[in-house]
């Protein structure tokens, strides 16, 4: 059996492992040159993950028997429609697969539903935009992009208008959302539907990079405080766009605002987060939501059962300033030291790294956990103080101090 992969970072090395165990020959589509799943997988073609016709073809010439992806968002696009113009086996049709990949769509059917969610609009015309409606500061987005890129705050008129240009650009069908933004805190939560059913796995908070105009996460924090109330409200609408959305069975991420006593849908996706969501998730609750995944897409009924594990956890994100990255300093000691529990190899070495902006230009990130949180604290310490990323001349670019 043979089976596509689309992207490979370092998400999609855990899903080729899992495919590979199962007997699959694993044929990876990306379109660098040396992505970091390279190696894991049996065949790799540099072709992006976004080319539709491309992929078809390779999955013709190749006569593979699944199309999948994991932890990426716009590939999911991808692998909906060519499994079902190749009629193969694919957990998300394509229709579904719009609905929680573009924004316009996504945010479409919230509104008609009444899936709380901030006030907004779509736009695809520069020369018609008219931002007087609106409170400042905005939210500008483009519709169909991933981590994060052209995600920015406006904070006036002039500001909003250029927000929205470098949004449409980036957007590939030209559109972009606007809205306002909602005073509160983010929260991810990552749910399996089954039977319809979505069980909610885990929930942490999003803590963004400070003092930036963008979104970019740089931490995900267990646990996060939050009143019965606001657990039973965020249970019921996630469960209503389960039930608005008829999604199928499968993960499920969403991201939301928690603004006093009211929940706000930010977006969501039918898909495991990124960032090595998948290993927290493991980690905290004992669920192997990447194995449970392949079960899915290989036609295999999950069993989805979970524990809490650790009192407190943190994954921090490592961001570098511009420079060939040549290789990840202390990360090993502190792993066999028990600092941290484990870390992550996002960019391969060689990788010219020219800026810190969005979500994907993450260079590594680590977990650590403890059973207090003075114990944690202490441990981020030493982590950040002592972990770096360096050149090939040595010198360590790693953005310190950003949590």
């Amino acid at each position: 059996m043979k089976a596509i992969i689309l992207a490979g970072g370092y998400d999609q090395i855990a899903l080729i492992q899992e495919l590979k165990k199962r007997g699959f020959e694993t044929i990876l589509i990306d379109y660098y040159e040396n992505p970091p799943a390279k190696n894991f997988a049996d065949n790799h073609y540099q072709v992006s993950t976004l080319d539709i016709e491309a992929i078809k073809k390779i999955a013709i010439k190749e006569n593979v028997h699944l199309v999948t992806t994991a932890c990426t968002d716009q590939a999911l696009l991808s692998i909906a429609k060519v499994s079902e113009e190749l009629v193969l086996p694919c957990y998300i049709p394509y229709k579904k697969a719009l609905n929680v990949t573009n924004k316009k769509y996504m945010k479409n059917v919230m509104n008609k539903s009444g899936i709380p969610t901030a006030k907004h609009k779509v736009v695809s015309d520069i020369k018609s935009i008219d931002l007087s409606e609106f409170k400042f500061p905005i939210v500008v987005k483009p519709t169909d992009c991933n981590s994060s890129k052209g995600v920015q705050k406006g904070f006036n008129a002039k500001e909003g208008v250029q927000r929205i240009k470098e949004a449409i650009d980036l957007s590939r069908s030209k559109t972009a959302i606007v809205e306002e933004y909602i005073e509160g805190f983010e929260i991810s939560l990552d749910a399996f539907i089954s039977d319809g059913k979505a069980e909610v796995l885990l929930i942490t908070r999003s803590e963004k990079i400070k003092n930036s105009t963008g979104f970019t996460i740089v931490q995900s924090r267990f646990p996060v405080d939050l009143d019965h109330k606001i657990i039973k409200k965020i249970e019921l609408v996630v469960q209503s766009i389960c039930d608005c959305f008829a999604l199928p069975d499968g993960p499920l991420l969403v991201q939301m605002i928690i603004s006093g006593k009211d929940v706000f849908i930010i977006e969501f996706s039918a898909r495991m987060g990124g960032g090595t969501k998948y290993k927290l998730i493991e980690t905290l609750t004992g669920f192997n939501i990447m194995s449970s995944y392949v079960d899915l897409i290989t036609g295999i009924a999950p069993n989805v059962k979970v524990s809490q594990k650790y009192n407190f956890a943190h994954l921090n994100y490592c961001y570098a300033e511009k420079g060939i990255f040549s290789n990840l300093y202390k990360f090993k000691d502190l792993k066999q030291e028990g600092i941290i529990n484990d870390y992550f190899q996002y960019k391969s070495e060689g990788t010219l790294i020219d800026k810190a902006k969005t979500s994907s230009d993450r260079v590594a990130g680590y977990l650590i956990t403890a059973d207090t949180i003075e114990e944690l604290n202490e441990k981020e310490k030493r982590a950040d103080k002592s972990l770096g990323i360096l050149t090939n001349t040595g010198k360590d670019i790693m953005i310190h101090d950003l949590i």
